[in-house]
């Protein structure tokens, strides 16, 4: 990808709103456009970091046999009467009235559509356990939408629900999914702590949060929850065991915020010069920095290692704009590339500038070894 050709909106001041400083970095590094209270788009560097957010969640649920589906965002507010939980979510729910006069909401969370689901397919103790998962935007109309994507009255949320023939069964599916989500913070380069937690209007009787740590301290980021039997009794779903009889089905559900880990990853990686951003979940691994463009062999040596790393599936970005090297040397930092190729004077000698952004320790390297270096430093950082 050609910075010139690219669309990174940077911004040398925050707007007066940002309290947080990842609300600041966001916007300031392009990543995200306020559109109304509450409401973001997701420019293209913040949709490659959501995107690799995502895709770590998947993989790690995948692993471990969860089985993803995608459900609707609209739900009959009928599902809710049944459940008994149409009320308690108050004015968060947004909800409205169709053509035909249906009462309709915009799902905040998928409880009522996943038993509705399960208890009309799944029938025999043979087809328990299963997990079963999305990601997938929710809406919640929140009274005081803060901190641009933490808070947001439109988020992408992985919610998963656990389906067992009894308790022994709920609490291995629950602790498998504990364990997951240490793998999935771990990796997307998060510090956090697991407490206990109320468990509000999802409900039953056991939750725990996961909490990132970062400048907003109630940074909640996954939330699981033994349900029990509560939608399965009051939404009546049953299986029947091996001697033919007919048992309620025991249920847990699982929620992480993916868009809100975006957030969080900056809480915990930044500098006074812009975000940190783990080699995990970084929209571009390598920045290439050519400090002149108007030079011929600065810029046939970025093109020429800009093709390597591409070619190796090495995800790079090579800054050719027509600006001062100050300039680019502050919107690599404020964007928080993991490493940058800086391609200047020393050219002429046959060497380059490696900066390792975390601890902005610069190496200088002959132009031959740049792409042994490169793969050594991404093997230590990614494993």
């Amino acid at each position: 990808m050609r910075w010139s050709k690219y669309f990174i909106p940077t911004q040398k001041e925050a707007p007066k709103e940002a309290e947080t400083i990842s609300h600041k970095l966001l916007i300031r590094g392009g990543l995200i456009d306020k559109l109304s209270s509450g409401v973001y788009t997701y420019l293209p560097l913040g949709l490659r970091v959501l995107r690799k957010v995502e895709n770590i969640v998947r993989e790690e649920l995948n692993k471990v046999g969860c089985i993803e589906l995608l459900m609707p965002s609209l739900q009959p507010a009928s599902l809710w009467k049944e459940s008994g939980r149409l009320d308690k979510m108050g004015k968060d729910m947004i909800r409205f009235i169709d053509r035909h006069n249906r009462e309709m909401i915009f799902g905040p969370t998928h409880e009522e559509v996943i038993t509705d689901i399960v208890r009309r397919y799944i029938k025999s103790w043979k087809q328990l356990p299963i997990i079963l998962y999305q990601i997938q935007t929710k809406f919640r109309d929140e009274i005081r939408p803060r901190f641009s994507i933490i808070r947001a009255r439109e988020f992408l949320m992985k919610d998963a629900y656990s389906f067992d023939i009894d308790e022994k069964g709920l609490d291995k599916s629950y602790n498998l999914m504990k364990e997951t989500y240490k793998k999935i913070f771990e990796r997307c380069g998060l510090k956090f702590t697991i407490r206990e937690a109320e468990s509000g209007v999802i409900g039953g009787k056991f939750s725990e949060e996961f909490v990132a740590e970062g400048e907003c301290s109630e940074l909640e980021v996954g939330h699981i929850f033994k349900l029990g039997t509560e939608y399965s009794s009051s939404m009546k779903a049953y299986f029947r065991d091996k001697d033919g009889k007919e048992k309620l089905i025991y249920m847990g559900c699982y929620g992480i915020g993916v868009s809100r880990i975006v957030a969080a990853v900056i809480e915990g990686n930044y500098d006074k010069d812009g975000i940190i951003w783990p080699f995990s979940v970084a929209p571009f691994l390598v920045d290439i920095i050519l400090t002149n463009v108007s030079d011929s062999e600065i810029k046939e040596i970025g093109e020429k290692i800009y093709n390597q790393l591409n070619e190796n599936n090495i995800e790079t970005i090579i800054d050719d704009r027509e600006e001062t090297a100050g300039f680019k040397f502050k919107d690599a930092d404020l964007c928080g590339f993991p490493l940058q190729i800086i391609i200047g004077k020393k050219i002429k000698e046959g060497k380059l500038e490696v900066k390792i952004r975390k601890d902005k320790k610069i190496e200088e390297i002959n132009v031959d070894s740049v792409f042994p270096y490169i793969k050594k430093i991404l093997k230590e950082n990614q494993g």
